[in-house]
């Protein structure tokens, strides 16, 4: 079986929006495959201030209205944009970032003690399981829901992770946006809730401010 990265599709997003604004360097891989071992290196890409002119991270985080001590695991959380930012926002909770690239946990966990945001953990999830130690309010995949493997069967499992009213957001590319991962990587709005109702979750919430990306946020049907 294919070894699934959290953070192939945020190397394919992020080179190629940064890169039509002439400011990445490096090739963007089109496979989920490919090494991050130079975690610094990528977190200048990953990173670039001009990646909130269509993310809107402060609009995102106000619109999932977090409560100060909320729980919350962040999912493919490579160097921690927005892991970092959840920390700051919500200074009596906890922030668990989860990846399976080595490098980037350990990136993550430095950044953390650098930054003094010592409610944000780093977490090596496994492919199948993000290995979360508490159960969450909050479960957040930015860019990464489309190369999950065995979705609904990931997703039926991670039910058990979320807190009695815990919710669920994805946010990911639209098939017509004009960056990001190739077509064929993307995955419709339609395709998500589909297997999210099969999983066990209904829709409770779409916000459209994205220009590239759907936002959609979940709960465990009958919550």
């Amino acid at each position: 079986m294919t070894r699934f990265r959290f953070l192939a599709p945020l190397l394919i997003v992020l080179s190629g929006a940064l890169w039509s604004t002439g400011s990445a360097t490096a090739q963007a891989p089109h496979t989920r495959d490919h090494g991050f071992g130079d975690a610094e290196r990528w977190s200048r890409v990953f990173d670039d201030p001009r990646r909130d002119a269509w993310q809107k991270p402060h609009e995102v985080i106000q619109a999932l209205a977090l409560k100060p001590d909320a729980v919350i695991a962040d999912i493919g959380s490579g160097t921690g944009y927005f892991a970092v930012r959840f920390a700051n926002m919500t200074p009596k909770g906890r922030v668990y970032g989860v990846d399976t690239e080595p490098d980037m946990v350990k990136f993550l966990r430095e950044r953390a003690r650098r930054e003094g945001l010592k409610n944000l953990t780093a977490i090596a999830g496994a492919p199948d399981d993000p290995r979360l130690p508490e159960k969450a309010d909050l479960v957040v995949f930015v860019d990464v829901y489309h190369h999950v493997e065995n979705r609904e069967r990931y997703f039926a499992r991670l039910r058990e992770s979320l807190k009695p009213g815990g919710r669920l957001a994805v946010i990911d590319f639209r098939m017509d946006s004009p960056t990001g991962p190739p077509r064929s990587a993307r995955m419709a709005p339609a395709q998500v809730k589909a297997e999210l109702k099969r999983a066990g979750y209904a829709l409770s919430e779409e916000h459209d401010f994205l220009p590239n990306q759907y936002f959609l946020v979940f709960r465990p049907a009958g919550s």
